[in-house]
C-alpha cells in the first residue's frame, strides 16, 4: 500500500468543474435537492463515473451507486461518498467533496491497476441538507429504514411538488429496491463546518462520533389587533413572546457548555402586516448537544421555558419534535483505519466530534462507518464563502484512500 497515492489536482479541478453547476455571485453554489441543477450535477457525476468504468445504479429515493469491482464480487463493497445538494447559499464543499474525493479514489486505483479485494462503490445521498424537502438525510436515512418509502416520497415542499414527483420529473426515480443492499464499511469525508482543525493547524480530523441533534415547529398563537389603539398593557402580541423564546433557546445551549448548541433558523409572523399586531408565529428550533443526558435535559428546558413565556403572556403555545437523531459513536475498527491511514499519509491528525449531522449518521446504524474531516476557512460552512485549500482537499482524499483500501483488501 506504500505507493497509494491521490491525483490532488485532478480532484480539485472536478470539484471547481461540479461548483460551476448552480454557481452564485458570490462563489457559491445553490443545487437545492432535486431541482434542475441537481440533476445536472447528478448527470456530471454519473459521467465521470461511467468513464471511471464504474457500473451506476440508481434506488427509489434517487441515491445513486457506482460501484468498482473487487476480485470477489460476492464480497459486500466498501462504501464511500457523501451528498450533491447544497444549502440555498451553500458552499463549493460540503458534501461535493464526499462525493468527488470517493470518484477520484477510483480513479487513483484505476491509474495504479490497484485491485481491492470488496467492490468500492461510490455513493451520492439523495437531500442530506433538508433545506427543501426536510428532514435532513433523508436519502441515508431512508436507505437505513429510519424513513418510510411512501412518506419520503409524499412529502412536499413549499413550492408544491412532492419528492416523488420531483424524482421523476429529472429523471432519478431509480429501479433499484430501497436498502437492503450489503455494506462491509462506510466512509464519508468532509469539511468540519466548524473552526477546531483550522485552529489547532490540523489538516486532518479523525471522526469519532457524531452529536445528537433535536429539530423542532414551534407555534405561539395570540390575537391580531390595530397597531394604533390597541393599549401596550392588554396586547397579545405573539411575537413578543416568540422573540422571548428565541433568548430561551440561547440560554440553554450556553447552559449546557461546552457543546450545546441552539438555533432559530426559520421565522413566519402572521398575519404580516406593519400596523397589525402579530397573532401568531411559526418558528423552527434547532438544538444539538453529543450526550444524549444532556440533549433530553434542554429538551425539557425548552418546553418549560415555552410554557413559562405563554402563560405568563395569557397566550397559547405549542412545540411538536419533528427529528431526532441521537449522538452516534462511530465504530472503533473504522475509526482506527482512519487513524493509520493518516499516519500513514504523515500529516498532524487529531480525533474530533462532528457538530453537524453527516449521512455517516444513518451508515453507522447499518454497517462499520467512520468519516475524515478536513479544515475549512474560517470554520465557515452554510455560506457562499465557504473554503478549503487545495492542499487539505488532497490531505483529506489521501487518508481516505488509506483506510477505504484497508477495509477493502479484508475478506473476512
Amino acid at each position: 500500500m506504500d505507493n497509494l497515492r491521490i491525483d490532488g489536482d485532478r480532484l480539485w479541478q472536478s470539484l471547481m468543474d461540479l461548483a460551476q453547476i448552480g454557481a452564485t455571485a458570490k462563489g457559491g453554489v445553490c443545487r437545492l435537492a432535486l431541482t434542475d441543477v441537481d440533476r445536472e450535477g447528478r448527470d456530471l457525476f454519473v459521467r465521470w463515473a461511467e468513464e471511471a468504468g464504474c457500473t451506476v445504479k440508481v434506488d427509489a429515493v434517487g441515491n445513486i451507486f457506482a460501484r468498482r469491482p473487487g476480485r470477489n464480487p460476492d464480497l459486500a463493497p466498501v462504501m464511500v461518498g457523501s451528498h450533491l445538494d447544497s444549502q440555498p447559499t451553500g458552499g463549493k464543499f460540503d458534501g461535493a467533496y464526499g462525493v468527488l474525493a470517493a470518484l477520484e479514489i477510483v480513479r487513483s486505483l484505476n491509474d495504479l491497476g490497484f485491485e481491492t479485494e470488496r467492490p468500492v462503490e461510490i455513493v451520492a445521498w439523495t437531500n442530506e441538507e433538508g433545506s427543501r424537502f426536510p428532514p435532513a438525510m433523508m436519502g441515508s436515512g431512508a436507505f437505513a429504514g429510519e424513513f418510510r418509502l411512501e412518506k419520503v416520497l409524499a412529502t412536499k415542499t413549499v413550492d408544491g411538488p412532492t419528492v416523488g414527483e420531483e424524482l421523476k420529473r429529472i429523471g432519478y426515480a431509480g429501479p433499484e429496491p430501497l436498502g437492503g443492499r450489503p455494506v462491509y464499511a462506510y466512509f464519508e469525508a468532509h469539511i468540519e463546518q466548524g473552526p477546531i482543525l483550522e485552529a489547532e493547524e490540523r489538516p486532518v480530523g479523525v471522526v469519532e462520533a457524531i452529536q445528537g441533534i433535536r429539530w423542532y415547529d414551534v407555534t405561539i398563537t395570540g390575537m391580531e389587533a390595530h397597531a394604533g389603539p390597541t393599549p401596550m398593557e392588554v396586547r397579545k402580541d405573539a411575537l413578543l413572546a416568540a422573540a422571548k423564546m428565541v433568548e430561551a433557546v440561547n440560554a440553554t445551549a450556553l447552559a449546557h457548555p461546552p457543546h450545546g448548541r441552539g438555533t432559530v433558523g426559520e421565522f413566519r409572523i402572521m398575519p404580516g402586516s406593519r400596523n397589525v399586531i402579530p397573532g401568531s408565529v411559526e418558528m423552527s428550533i434547532d438544538i444539538r448537544h453529543p450526550d444524549a443526558d444532556a440533549l433530553a435535559a434542554m429538551d425539557g428546558e425548552l418546553r418549560s421555558a415555552l410554557e413559562r413565556i405563554c402563560d405568563a403572556a395569557g397566550i397559547d403555545g405549542r412545540i411538536e419534535q419533528i427529528w431526532y437523531s441521537p449522538p452516534t459513536p462511530f465504530d472503533a475498527g473504522c475509526v482506527a483505519a482512519v487513524r493509520r491511514a493518516a499516519e500513514r499519509v504523515g500529516e498532524p491528525f487529531m480525533p474530533i466530534t462532528s457538530g453537524a449531522g453527516h449521512d455517516a449518521k444513518y451508515m453507522a446504524q447499518v454497517c462499520p462507518a467512520a468519516m475524515v474531516f478536513i479544515p475549512c476557512k474560517d470554520g465557515i460552512s452554510h455560506n457562499e464563502i465557504e473554503d478549503a485549500t487545495p492542499e487539505d482537499v488532497a490531505t483529506g482524499c489521501a487518508v481516505l484512500l488509506h483506510a477505504v483500501v484497508e477495509k477493502a483488501l479484508e475478506t473476512t
